[in-house]
């Protein structure tokens, strides 16, 4: 029998326990993806679309809201007498970013209206009704989603040819960009606890935090017609989520918005309603380009002619028109619909007046953030699609940055004040900027024109601009290590002949770069995870990243159980990298055993 030393033991035994420290995150990790996987309640399988982001039917219908603000109605001042017959429409004049495909920016989180459903594709009432118009014009459609805050810049930049967002037309969004007819009215609500201080519009006041979501027309109307400050949020998923909490007090939403996201069981409710300010809902496009305007006209009202238009209006939307008001042209055909508020009535009839008994704080937690039935939902295409994304943008950026860094490095340390001083002030100005403002300046600023180069595809100037913004912190990461060489290395290869320029690229910048091996690692850590920035310059379905297929199961389902995965996913990333740059470190401070 061999006998194993007393001292070999030791080692392995230390081996064994260092493993298992540097495996335990990992195996958490992987535990909380096993029991969210496995809890929760099982799919129906039968591959239909039951979230958030489904046509809810014309058995869904509702009257028309409710204390109406009349005064916030200004007159119809934009909507033109007629159209250009369609078969007069010259599609190859229309300007088109990519000809023969209408480039769509849109969003996935405002279902009824705009959304990603189930299966993964870009659809809703608006955006619906844009396919059925390109149809008529005999064009394609690319829907790519971004941000409502920077989608009127895109359409103006012409990243976009139309911007499909339920947008109010107000004279201020008129100045940016171009409006068709109005295809939808929108109302506006006002969500709260229905046990909590707030019961009306009347109840807002300065100590009231109110919920809105940025540069939208509920937006202008707190700021504006109420004179209050409000709490902003990026989307309309993330200010629910908010209400819910209680972070906020009031939420004042689309009404489609809110009705289709309000849930009973949280206690909150629609608590009253008004019309939205100023006009009707249109598509924006260009403002240089009213060919495609008067080409998008011409198709809504062919498809208010065929009944497309009320199909798709009491599927996705049953409710009551305004009076007075209908879509299209003013030579449009009055669109033929229901009684929505004979249908309402009816099924108002049939409900229980029993009140919904509000979930406890912790079930509602673990249903918000622990829903095993959205989390397997969402897995599959956080592996097939966001996952890649998320490692294609981080090594991207992390190469530019890398050599950039280096670059930008010796330049900073030249005896030549012509590299010494550009490469200070480039690093003080992209350390100072914020991520997203550089990546929407580099992706808005060249995007018109490199166009024909990256094919509208954001990876490459977002991959660009986050290299620039790690270039800046690499070059001082690089700087730190080559400067703490001892100087006495200099010294003594070129005591033995060596030049300056060797000297640095053979002796001083690979101990440079051996001792900061740590710091560089936490720096890709960090592109990782900005690597979500690149969202706000629009991305198709098969684009987005691991936060961006997060948030849109979050908006079709109303929970916050995907970006909980997409976060699981973020940390088996970083976690492995985080243990290397600490097993790195050990191994350059003790060396080998």
């Amino acid at each position: 029998m061999t006998v194993v030393p007393a001292a070999r033991r030791r080692r392995w035994s230390a081996t064994a326990s260092s493993v298992r420290r540097r495996l335990l995150p990992l195996l958490i990790v992987a535990m909380l993806l096993g029991a969210l996987t496995a809890c929760g309640s099982s799919s129906d399988g039968d591959g239909a679309d039951d979230g958030l982001c489904a046509p809810p039917g014309v058995n869904s219908a509702s009257s028309a809201p409710t204390n109406l603000a009349s005064s916030a109605q200004a007159p119809d001042k934009f909507t033109t007498d007629s159209v250009t017959p369609i078969d007069q429409i010259d599609t190859s004049q229309l300007g088109l970013i990519k000809p023969g495909t209408i480039i769509v920016g849109t969003l996935g989180d405002a279902p009824p209206s705009i959304c990603v459903d189930s299966d993964q594709h870009y659809t809703g009432m608006d955006n619906e009704m844009l396919r059925a118009m390109a149809g008529k014009l005999g064009l394609n459609v690319q829907f790519v989603g971004t941000e409502f805050s920077g989608l009127l810049a895109q359409v103006a930049g012409k990243r976009f040819d139309v911007g499909s967002s339920s947008i109010t037309t107000t004279e201020e969004r008129r100045q940016t960009v171009g409006f068709t007819n109005g295809y939808d009215f929108g109302y506006f609500s006002l969500a709260a606890p229905v046990d909590g201080k707030v019961k009306g519009f009347g109840d807002l006041n300065a100590g009231t935090r109110i919920g809105v979501v940025q540069g939208t027309v509920q937006d202008d109307y707190v700021v504006n017609e109420l004179h209050l400050n409000p709490v902003k949020y990026p989307d309309y998923a993330t200010a629910y989520a908010n209400l819910r909490s209680g972070q906020i007090d009031a939420w004042v939403a689309p009404s489609q918005q809110a009705e289709g996201t309000v849930d009973p069981a949280d206690g909150i409710g629609i608590l009253e309603n008004t019309f939205s300010i100023n006009n009707f809902t249109a598509w924006a496009v260009a403002k240089g380009n009213p060919k495609l305007i008067d080409a998008l006209n011409s198709a809504l009202d062919e498809i208010i002619k065929d009944g497309t238009w009320s199909k798709l209006y009491q599927d996705w939307a049953p409710r009551s028109l305004p009076a007075g008001w209908t879509p299209g042209s003013k030579a449009a055909p009055v669109p033929e619909l229901p009684n929505f508020d004979e249908i309402a009535a009816k099924n108002a009839g049939g409900e229980s007046t029993e009140a919904v008994q509000p979930k406890s704080a912790l079930a509602q937690l673990g249903d918000t953030f622990f829903n095993g039935e959205k989390f397997r939902d969402a897995l599959p295409e956080l592996f097939k699609t966001g996952l890649p994304n998320t490692l294609k943008i981080a090594v991207t950026s992390g190469v530019i940055g890398t050599v950039l860094g280096m670059l930008l490095a010796v330049a900073g340390i030249s005896r030549s004040r012509w590299l010494r001083w550009p490469a200070r002030v480039y690093t003080d100005i992209f350390r100072g900027l914020p991520a997203v403002v550089v990546i929407l300046m580099v992706g808005l600023g060249f995007g018109p024109v490199v166009k024909d180069v990256t094919g509208g595809n954001p990876f490459w100037l977002g991959s660009i601009a986050l290299g620039l913004l790690a270039a800046a912190y690499i070059g001082e990461i690089f700087r730190s290590g080559i400067q703490s060489v001892e100087p006495g290395q200099m010294e003594a290869s070129r005591a033995l002949g060596f030049s300056y320029r060797k000297s640095m690229s053979l002796v001083i910048v690979p101990q440079g770069v051996r001792r900061v091996l740590p710091a560089l690692v936490n720096q890709f850590i960090v592109l990782i995870k900005d690597s979500s920035l690149i969202y706000f310059l629009g991305l198709t379905v098969m684009q987005r990243d691991l936060f961006a297929v997060g948030k849109d199961f979050n908006a079709d389902g109303g929970n916050l159980t995907p970006l909980v995965a997409a976060g699981l996913l973020y940390l088996i990333l970083t976690v492995p990298l985080t243990h290397l740059v600490n097993y790195i470190d050990k191994r350059l401070r003790t060396g080998k055993a």
